[in-house]
């Protein structure tokens, strides 16, 4: 099968080489002008000059990120099969939109309002009660297009300092940890769980994601998996879908979700019967789902802005090195190494002596390494 992809980054490629086996070519459209994929036919199309080009050349259409534009998507579905939907797309896009979809379906959220003055958004952080998190409604990701207000009159700072016309305002969650399940289901409807991942993150960024999380409760665990499966049969979903949530004392919260493979399932590429990235595959062309169960315990380390010597890092006999062949600079993901152990306890050291080779790699602290 001809698969285009939206998109030619470092997710549309690990989504090829786990498609290429199963004897499917690889079409990446990119309208970014700045593809990295560095594989596959790739399409430079920032105009969108040549659509109806690309759709001669595929039969079935997916995408890797989710900031593309929903009326490219939409277009597309007209002609050939677009999975997700381009619905799913344009809830993901916008903050208010999903967590409007969120409560319809019954799944806890923060507190939140909308302001679309600097006026508003003082009013709305005393009434939520700071701190608040605000966000744009559009176009942030990791950690861009946000701020944290820890008193009202921080209001007009933030609202010049995101720049943004329309904002979500949060009431902070007093959480435990930040855990993710991803999920994978067909065009039949047939679903499949991988285990829940615990995420770290550091300004912004997902530094560190634990799986199987440790130490989960059964009712988070079946909770998680009643959130994600109510949120994939409303969409009509087929492919792979991320649900990050806070773990609070009374239970989960859900953050966001994400139309595509996911940073916290980066894992699976090792510590997986089936990669996230090859049941994306297998769910938009068809195929029967791949069995996700863990097979140890993993932690997948990212590598950001600077790379480490890919030497050290393959000498260490539990590590998988998964480089994204992108020129270093700040902030940019480069690659991620994936560390495998028996125990949890094992894992700790193992993840802590990788970072080490990692330069700027922040301490690795989870639920693992708490005092109790």
């Amino acid at each position: 099968m001809r698969i285009g992809v939206l998109g030619a980054g470092q997710l549309g490629r690990m989504l090829a080489l786990d498609g290429y086996p199963l004897a499917h070519q690889f079409v990446f459209y990119d309208m970014s002008g700045n593809p990295s994929a560095g594989l596959g036919e790739v399409m430079i199309d920032p105009g969108n000059e040549y659509l109806d080009d690309f759709l001669s050349r595929v039969d079935r259409v997916t995408y890797e990120f989710e900031h593309l534009p929903v009326s490219v998507a939409e277009t597309m579905a007209q002609h050939k099969p677009v999975h997700p939907l381009p619905r799913a797309l344009a809830v993901c896009q916008n903050r208010e939109y999903e967590k409007s979809l969120f409560g319809e379906l019954g799944i806890p959220t923060p507190q939140w309002r909308i302001a679309e003055t600097p006026t508003q958004l003082h009013e709305a952080a005393e009434a939520l009660g700071c701190p608040v998190v605000v966000k744009s409604t559009t176009e942030g990701y990791d950690g861009k297009g946000q701020a944290v207000l820890h008193d009202p009159d921080e209001a007009e700072e933030a609202w010049d300092g995101i720049g943004h016309p329309r904002l979500i305002v949060e009431s902070f969650v007093p959480f435990r940890r930040e855990l993710s399940i991803i999920a994978a289901r067909g065009e039949d409807g047939e679903l499949a769980f991988y285990p829940m991942a615990e995420n770290v993150h550091s300004e912004g960024i997902l530094r560190y994601s634990i799986a199987p999380a440790p130490q989960l409760s059964k009712t988070v665990h079946e909770d998680a998996e009643r959130y994600i499966r109510l949120l994939m049969n409303e969409l009509g979903y087929v492919g792979v879908l991320a649900l990050e949530m806070f773990e609070t004392e009374q239970g989960l919260v859900a953050n966001e979700m994400a139309p595509r493979v996911h940073n916290s399932g980066h894992w699976s590429m090792n510590g997986a019967t089936t990669s996230q990235f090859e049941n994306h595959i297998r769910a938009v062309s068809g195929l029967p789902l791949g069995d996700t169960s863990a097979r140890g315990v993993h932690c997948m380390v990212n590598i950001i802005g600077q790379h480490g010597d890919a030497t050290d890092l393959l000498r260490l006999p539990y590590t998988h090195l998964h480089l994204y062949d992108k020129q270093a600079r700040p902030g940019r993901k480069l690659g991620h190494i994936n560390v495998e152990a028996d125990s949890y306890e094992e894992l700790v050291w193992r993840v802590r002596n990788t970072a080490s080779f990692l330069p700027g790699s922040p301490d690795f602290h989870c639920s693992l390494t708490r005092r109790r």
